[in-house]
């Protein structure tokens, strides 16, 4: 009897879980595919935490840009207020309680523009194609925007009388240098956590390929 078309090729679940993640004619579906061991929420998590808990001896590591970029990559737009009013209420939990200090949300409006900044950036270089180059330009445009834009506006929040920085442009200088040592961890953290993100899924995807490469070849 021949079968239906209805019954033909794999079912609507098998589909969801396990769109072709390559072109591997070794791929077949069932695999577990990049959402499955990256998703984009999980990270999000680890990007609060990373944030919220004291971890004074992993010098100054930060999973926040890594985690935008990556969730402009694998999420929709629409969901971009998730992880913005996710770690705005972050920073006002840390001004406030863990700091001590007065909230103005003023003081954020920079943070908070960037926030958007990155998970578009993330958006437009990894979404559709992901390569090794399209990865490290993410991981140097992310923190590298994030640098300017933040030592730029706090150098321009301190030019009333008895600020930290000169209104001119050696204080700019003097507050970007300032900034560096921070600029050059974010750098470390945000490559590390999208090599992971990308790099750990690919690992898996091909070393399961090539098992099954292997039981080919010895049918």
């Amino acid at each position: 009897m021949k079968k239906s078309k209805l019954t033909q090729g794999p079912s609507i679940a098998t589909m969801k879980i396990a769109p072709n993640p390559g072109k591997s004619k070794y791929y077949r579906p069932g695999t577990l595919s990049l959402e499955v061991l990256m998703p984009a929420y999980l990270l999000l998590l680890a990007a609060i935490l990373s944030r919220v808990i004291p971890h004074a001896g992993w010098l100054g590591f930060t999973a926040v840009g890594g985690s935008l970029l990556y969730f402009g990559a694998k999420r929709s737009l629409r969901e971009l207020l998730v992880p913005l009013a996710a770690l705005a209420a972050v920073d006002y939990y840390l001004t406030v309680y863990a700091y001590s200090y007065p909230f103005a949300w003023q003081d954020y409006a920079v943070t908070w523009g960037w926030y958007v900044a990155a998970i578009v950036l993330g958006r437009i270089l990894l979404a559709r194609h992901v390569s090794v180059a399209r990865v490290a330009s993410a991981a140097l445009l992310g923190p590298t925007s994030f640098f300017l834009v933040s030592n730029y506006a706090v150098w321009l929040g301190s030019h009333q009388t008895g600020g930290m920085y000169a209104p001119t442009f050696a204080g700019l200088l003097t507050c970007l240098a300032a900034g560096l040592p921070f600029y050059g961890r974010d750098l470390v953290s945000t490559g590390l956590v999208l090599t992971l993100a990308f790099g750990v899924p690919v690992a898996v995807r091909r070393f399961h390929e090539n098992r099954q490469l292997a039981s080919h070849q010895t049918l």
